[in-house]
């Protein structure tokens, strides 16, 4: 496969860093409300991005809400400061990193799939936020796939 000319990988690089600032953005919320920070129906949060207390927000708290013992949440900023601050420094371009960030991405499409097997089977919870992160690491992931180091 070639490589994706200069402004495809111009354009691939904005929108990775376009959806992976929503992504943190929906992490951080799952982070505050894990770790009890803030309540998941606060008001100044937008309505359709509210968690109830009986839907979305009591995922937070189901054994498939961790890895390692910390909050998937937790782990998705993590992947997303590192895409926020490699994609602009170029670290894309350099073929090892490049393979470290796509094995991630990889890791959290199949985390995103068990996820959601789990929320539609097991939870039976619509959480819209849950599925808006997942789809997000899956278009980061074909973006990525995309896009070969230049």
């Amino acid at each position: 496969m070639a490589a994706a000319g200069p402004l495809v990988v111009q354009a691939i690089d904005a929108a990775v860093i376009a959806l992976a600032a929503v992504g943190f953005c929906i992490s951080t919320y799952f982070t505050a409300v894990a770790y009890r920070w803030m309540r998941p129906d606060t008001r100044w949060i937008p309505a359709f991005c509210r968690m109830g207390e009986q839907t979305c927000a009591s995922i937070v708290f189901t054994p498939r809400a961790r890895v390692f013992g910390l909050p998937n949440s937790v782990l998705g900023q993590a992947f997303y400061v590192a895409l926020l601050v490699g994609t602009p420094l170029g670290l894309l371009d350099r073929p090892e990193l490049f393979v470290l960030y796509l094995g991630a991405s990889l890791l959290t499409v199949g985390l995103a799939v068990f996820l959601t097997w789990s929320l539609l089977f097991i939870t039976r919870v619509p959480c819209v936020l849950c599925f808006t992160s997942h789809g997000i690491n899956a278009v980061i992931f074909l973006l990525l796939i995309v896009r070969t180091p230049t």
